[in-house]
């Protein structure tokens, strides 16, 4: 889904009644991909929280040996998966990078 242009929405009559489906150019050759893109956005946002998150623990010492050896297969094999999607659904992960306006970008 891409916000609609301006002149593809209708007149303006009373903009509070108009719903959010009636405000959104909808493409349905592309709207399983924008899907995926937003799905892989998140994920990829939520591994690389991940990743430092398990990077300090393990800095930390508070972790087994055990524990170091699962989450260092997690994380050999997350970005693989990844990758496996990205090609999947020809996407890149700049693709994946949404820019926050003032913020900068997300990823």
């Amino acid at each position: 889904m891409v916000p609609a242009r301006p002149d593809e929405l209708p007149p303006p009559l009373d903009t509070s009644r108009r719903t959010a489906a009636e405000r959104l150019h909808t493409d349905p050759d592309t709207v399983e991909r924008d899907l995926v893109r937003l799905v892989l956005t998140i994920v990829e946002l939520l591994r690389q929280l991940m990743e430092r998150q398990a990077l300090h623990r393990v800095d930390g010492g508070d972790l087994t040996e055990e524990q170091e050896g699962r989450l260092g297969l997690t994380q050999m094999f997350l970005p693989d998966r990844m990758q496996e999607l990205h090609e999947r659904y020809g996407l890149t992960i700049e693709d994946l990078n949404l820019g926050l306006g003032p913020l900068g970008t997300l990823l």
